[in-house]
């Protein structure tokens, strides 16, 4: 359990770290200077917590916290979000962190504007949703950058047209 746990406190770091990205490089830290909640969390670096480099320090310190400050319910989602991310194929994990860098990499406005149509679309519907994700397969490339350049907004709307050709085998939507 312990070992798990210190896994999931390694993942939160690292989202942690694509998260808030620093101005300055990181500075290192003292074991001593850790509270001594996060001190217990992170017991198993302490042998080689001044081996490591500032910004693993700095994510791991981050990371701690975050855990520290979560609810029973929190850390339970964040457990079963790790086994869920774990059973994911390496090559299919590489794809979501490219994904996320580029996610990142977009204007804040965009980002916020991703994020809400995100949040509209958990809202909606099993049925509905669905309905979407095949109506994005059905969809040629052509039809995608469209419906991506307007902010996805057609397809909700349903005034995407024909579908076009289905995607390639082995090419997810993007």
């Amino acid at each position: 359990m312990r070992a798990l746990f210190l896994v999931i406190l390694g993942l939160l770091a690292g989202v942690s770290a694509f998260a808030q990205e620093p101005a300055e490089p990181a500075a290192p830290r003292s074991w001593q200077s850790l509270s001594p909640q996060q001190q217990q969390l992170l017991h198993g670096f302490q042998g080689n917590w001044d081996s490591l480099p500032p910004e693993k320090q700095q994510a791991l310190t981050r990371g701690s916290d975050r855990w520290i400050h979560m609810t029973p319910e929190e850390r339970s989602g964040a457990q079963e979000r790790f086994k869920t991310w774990r059973a994911l194929p390496p090559e299919q994990r590489q794809q979501l962190r490219d994904r996320w860098r580029q996610f990142k990499s977009l204007p804040p406005d965009r980002q916020q504007q991703i994020r809400n149509q995100f949040n509209s679309f958990r809202q909606m519907s099993p049925e509905r949703q669905q309905a979407l994700r095949n109506q994005w397969r059905n969809m040629s490339p052509e039809q995608r950058r469209g419906a991506l350049q307007r902010g996805g907004g057609a397809m909700q709307r349903g005034s995407v047209g024909r579908p076009g050709p289905r995607a390639a085998p082995g090419h997810p939507p993007r």
